[in-house]
């Protein structure tokens, strides 16, 4: 089947009106975009509606030395990577009337001055983005994905893009409404796991041509000015160790993990500037009261919306290494300090104690036992015996010294295991990145749980669990102005002008209020340049705001 012949499908089976929803980054299926675009360019009785979000598109230069210059720089940079037509179009003024394109995040700054971009412009939190596709009559959702044999079957991974495609589909199933699931294959994406994975079935229709297969959107990494670096050197000591981290893209984004990696590798260095700054009176104690400048023992559980290369970073360098379980009995007692990830016989007996298993084991004891790597996957359960590899049998009593030793011996793993040290909801980086993820040893790559925005961005729905992993959470995020008032500026102006969008931050800044021991951290430069003119980015009021002041919380100049 060619790309033409999925458009005559998904036509046949959705009619003339589609309703076309895609992932933002690099989640796109680039190939069946441009494929229906062209079909609805041409066919003026077609009509598509395209929802989505972070159009990625290739630079563009102006003059014949700009053209020439930046043809080589795409070449080099992004490869085969195949541009958007409805991009190239849109922002040329050149869409065709039967054809809209609508977007809940822009490319930073790029849609200004563009008003018909700008009017299909939709302001709503990551989290209501399913709502929102929902009430436009979705009927389509097409998802670039990658695909692996597991246990000799077919999987496909939903990769860098879980964020909205899960909540939606079912959202759509429990509705009873029609709508295709469409898939194309890239074997240049890596192969995630966590709830990113599906089975085959979960789509529709699948679209997998080698010679469709093209470079994923990597876009190349941006330098850190001094003044960055001094942000990012505050907010890394706002972090504590055994706690969560979440950073943004960016410079910004950037800066704060080279404070991270700073203050891991070379502490001397980081606490005789820390110490600096503190001479100067220029800190208070914010350092004290909520974050640390030690190196990190425990460790920081990743956990963002985007994975972003940073993450790899802190990774290699051992900041990011604390993992945790999806199960609230487990965690509560890692949290407490009653059990440790590595253990003997005694976690057992803590497990009887707080009731997590029985004294006498059940198969559902047994399940669970061996589910978290604290029995051997080599023992069985029968009749209420527990059965070694090597032949030997006991009864599944816990109490009984004699049995606990033969646990011991026969049965007991040595460390917890299926848990994780990141939580993302989609991911986009250069390609080194990319190439690392592809690279990871498969048990390395199962550390990465890949889900839904709605298990990332909030507590809703799976709070308990939540509070335990967010441990000392810190939400660090950028803003453009800061009003004396206290509400932060991030995604537009006081004109109506659409910079960027609202994505998760409010989500997070939110959620960091309702945890006892999280922080949400909003950094920005303390002046930005207007034609030349140096302004001040705190600002008395400011005539449109995205975090309001009753959420304010820690504010991060180069000051």
């Amino acid at each position: 089947m060619n790309c033409d012949q999925l458009v005559d499908q998904i036509i046949h089976q959705t009619g003339s009106n589609i309703v076309l929803g895609v992932p933002l980054g690099a989640g796109k299926p680039n190939t069946i975009i441009n494929a229906l675009y062209d079909r609805a360019k041409n066919d003026q009785n077609i009509h598509l509606t395209i929802c989505t979000a972070l159009t990625l598109q290739r630079p563009v230069g102006n003059s014949d030395l700009e053209k020439r210059f930046i043809g080589l720089f795409n070449e080099r940079i992004f490869g085969d990577y195949p541009d958007l037509h409805y991009e190239m179009d849109r922002v040329n003024g050149n869409l065709p009337p039967n054809i809209r394109v609508i977007e809940f995040y822009f490319a930073p700054g790029k849609y200004i001055g563009k008003s018909e971009i700008q009017r299909d412009y939709i302001s709503s939190n990551y989290t209501h983005v399913v709502r929102d596709l929902m009430d436009r009559g979705i009927n389509v959702i097409a998802q670039l994905v990658a695909k692996e044999i597991i246990d000799d079957q077919l999987c496909y991974s939903l990769s860098s893009n879980p964020d909205v495609t899960l909540d939606l589909a079912e959202k759509i199933h429990d509705s009873g409404k029609k709508c295709l699931l469409v898939a194309q294959v890239n074997e240049n994406l890596p192969f995630m796991y966590g709830d990113a994975m599906v089975p085959d079935k979960f789509f529709d229709l699948v679209y997998d041509e080698p010679a469709d297969y093209f470079q994923i959107f990597g876009p190349p990494k941006q330098s850190v000015p001094d003044v960055d670096f001094m942000i990012g050197l505050y907010c890394s000591a706002l972090v504590k160790d055994d706690g969560e981290i979440q950073v943004g893209i960016g410079s910004l984004g950037d800066a704060t993990i080279y404070g991270l990696l700073l203050r891991q590798n070379e502490n001397e260095v980081y606490k005789e500037m820390i110490g600096d700054l503190r001479r100067e009176g220029r800190i208070g104690d914010l350092f004290e009261t909520l974050g640390e400048t030690e190196t990190f023992d425990k460790g920081l559980l990743g956990a963002s919306e985007m994975i972003v290369d940073g993450f790899r970073q802190l990774y290699e360098n051992g900041v990011i290494k604390k993992r945790v379980y999806d199960d609230v009995a487990l965690q509560r007692l890692l949290n407490a300090g009653l059990i440790e990830e590595t253990f003997d016989t005694d976690i057992l007996l803590t497990l009887v104690k707080e009731r997590v298993i029985h004294d006498r084991l059940t198969k559902a004891d047994f399940d669970y036992l061996v589910h978290w790597g604290i029995f051997r996957d080599d023992v069985r359960f029968e009749d209420g015996h527990i059965h070694t590899a090597d032949g030997h049998c006991i009864s599944s009593y816990v109490h009984e010294p004699s049995h606990l030793a033969f646990y011991a011996k026969h049965c007991l793993g040595k460390k917890l295991r299926n848990g994780h040290l990141m939580h993302g909801g989609f991911f986009l980086g250069p390609q080194s990145f990319y190439q690392w993820l592809r690279d990871l040893p498969k048990s390395e790559r199962r550390l990465i749980h890949m889900k839904s925005v709605q298990k990332i961005n909030q507590l809703y729905g799976h709070e308990l669990l939540d509070r335990l992993h967010r441990k000392n959470a810190r939400f660090i995020n950028t803003c453009m102005m800061y009003t004396l008032g206290g509400a932060a500026v991030s995604d537009g102006l006081e004109d109506g002008t659409v910079i960027s969008g609202v994505g998760g931050q409010y989500n997070f800044v939110a959620m960091a209020q309702e945890l006892p021991d999280g922080h949400s951290i909003l950094n920005l430069r303390s002046t930005r340049l207007e034609n030349g003119i140096a302004h001040s980015s705190i600002v008395p009021h400011y005539g449109h705001i995205t975090i309001p002041k009753h959420l304010r919380d820690v504010v991060v100049t180069e000051y």
